[in-house]
């Protein structure tokens, strides 16, 4: 199964996750519809640049080879002319849609769309539709756009408009567009609800041939699933494409330059945008950066691992965990044969199953969290350990993979594979087999449990070309990692810092995934300095 998702702006804790927040709606008001003053680019030069070094030795030899069909998806529309121009004279017009945090339903906030070429090279084609959110600045001079997205691939920018907090940052208006394939934005679409529930409920770490069977053949119908619902534009949801589109979008709100802040997946998106865009850069905060090298020394179940250890050892520390076990090596056992008892024997929750690989996730969403959550994940670990009820970890799984309370998936749960799959390139299903064996003895909790990457080895669609970062001719870059993040290691926003010669590193030493927002002060006060008064912080800041 695919690597965990990023899921960086989460509910503070509580042991039992509330569901997926979908974008807010747009509602009929009296308020007028607004439309962007400037005068949008009527040039058809629209440069589509290409990375200039791509990696050559990841040949993807295992993917299907079907021929791709006529799938109508949401969303899908006629072009707007025969080229660029046509894209390039749009007017954005925002009209009011309501915010879904508490107390803020008055808040001033306003949604568009916009419409781009499903395949940028082929703009006479298909076209497909972008929607976003965003807060109008509320103190002057203007600072601009400042662009955000909360992770994934596949997170919902416009709801993470609502939760983002703007103190310090009150001069810029914030902009969530849903990238290609999420969102409310045109969507990638796979089989029934009950197709995807079968796909989340196999066994992710098999333990004979017939379930290892089991596993690889249900993962080929989930990517032939979404092979046969998405059809052409599986092919083309590609962070190189949806840069294509932010550019597009820069373009159309009369913004000199891309400000951005990205949290994990995110960071993704502006490394690309600073690599193929570098003339056009502002500020860029990479918060939570996510592995842009060709480095595999370090895998995402490392820091899971980390991170689980790291809460055994508060664990051992407190009277409230004694049951779990009084030492970091007893709490982790103690969960280890947890999860083995529930391969033969899952529990119950009402007509479902917390199975082995769900309960895994569900302690993965819990460690996304950090510090703040550990009295719940406890909680929630014991009501399942000595009272047999999964109900809280295997809310927390669903909540990590994007299923609603009605059963359904969100965009997350489909977006995610799709998105990660092309952007990665893969060795094939032996070898997914193999760097399994390797994560499992470097990681016997997270690189076991978490299973092999069999869903891009099996996808149906060629990857996207693998880019070889330069960062030539970038401004100052600010890329942020913590010491114990669970998703992203921290020794990837080193690797990205590294990638880019103008790039500063600034270090959180806790745990939990992302760190602007996330109670640290001085981390906050780096990015709001840099953001809106352009200093850059110094290179190597530790906040603690």
């Amino acid at each position: 199964m695919p690597s965990l998702p990023s899921l960086p702006s989460l509910p503070s804790s509580t042991v039992s996750p509330p569901t997926t927040t979908s974008t807010s709606p747009r509602t009929s008001t009296s308020a007028p519809a607004t439309t962007t003053t400037s005068s949008p680019p009527q040039s058809a030069d629209f440069p589509l640049p290409e990375p200039a070094r791509v990696y050559t030795d990841l040949t993807s030899p295992d993917r299907s080879d079907w021929p791709v069909p006529a799938a109508p998806v949401p969303g899908m529309v006629a072009p707007p002319g025969g080229d660029v121009t046509a894209y390039l004279k749009q007017t954005v017009t925002w009209g009011p849609c309501t915010s879904p945090i508490a107390g803020e339903s008055g808040a001033p906030y306003e949604c568009a769309s916009v419409v781009v070429p499903m395949d940028w090279h082929r703009p006479d084609g298909q076209a497909i539709t972008l929607h976003m959110k965003r807060k109008p600045a509320t103190k002057q001079p203007s600072l601009g756009d400042l662009f955000i997205n909360p992770g994934g691939p596949g997170g919902v920018a416009q709801s993470y408009v609502d939760s983002f907090a703007t103190t310090g940052l009150e001069q810029y208006t914030i902009v969530g567009v849903d990238p290609r394939g999420s969102g409310e934005s045109t969507p990638v679409v796979c089989g029934t609800t009950e197709q995807t529930q079968a796909y989340f409920d196999l066994d992710a770490s098999p333990d004979t041939q017939a379930e290892r069977d089991a596993l690889l053949q249900g993962t080929k119908d989930f990517a032939h699933q979404c092979w046969l619902g998405s059809g052409p534009l599986l092919d083309h949801i590609s962070t190189i494409e949806a840069v294509y589109d932010f550019e597009l979008i820069r373009r159309l709100l009369g913004d000199a330059t891309f400000n951005y802040l990205g949290v994990s997946y995110g960071t993704y998106i502006g490394a690309v945008y600073a690599e193929l865009y570098p003339a056009h850069v502002g500020r860029l905060v990479l918060d939570a950066a996510v592995n842009i090298t060709d480095n595999e020394s370090v895998s995402q179940s490392a820091g899971f691992e980390l991170a689980l250890h790291k809460y055994a050892q508060w664990c051992a520390e407190n009277t409230s965990c004694k049951q779990l076990g009084m030492t970091e090596t007893e709490v982790v056992a103690a969960i280890k044969a947890f999860l083995d008892g529930l391969d033969s024997k899952p529990l119950a929750v009402g007509s479902r199953m917390l199975t082995q690989t769900l309960a895994i996730s569900g302690i993965a969403l819990y460690l996304y969290l950090g510090t703040s959550v550990y009295s719940a994940v406890t909680a929630a670990l014991l009501f399942a350990m000595t009272q047999g009820n999964g109900e809280y970890l295997l809310q927390a799984a669903d909540y990590l993979n994007g299923r609603e309370d009605d059963g359904t998936y969100g965009s997350l749960a489909l977006s995610f594979p799709a998105i990660a799959c092309l952007d990665g390139a893969d060795r094939g299903i032996d070898d997914a087999w193999h760097q399994w064996d390797v994560d499992a003895a470097a990681s016997p909790i997270f690189g076991y449990y978490m299973g092999p990457n069999l869903t891009c080895a099996v996808w149906g669609v060629p990857p996207a070309p693998q880019i070889d970062f330069t960062g030539a001719g970038d401004p100052p870059i600010v890329v942020i990692g913590g010491t114990g993040d669970n998703a992203t290691p921290y020794q990837y926003a080193q690797w990205m810092a590294e990638q880019f010669p103008s790039a500063v590193l600034v270090t959180r030493d806790g745990v939990g995934h992302g760190s602007y927002d996330s109670g640290n002060a001085c981390i906050d006060s780096a990015v709001r300095d840099y953001l809106a008064g352009g200093i850059v912080p110094q290179d190597g800041l530790t906040c603690s």
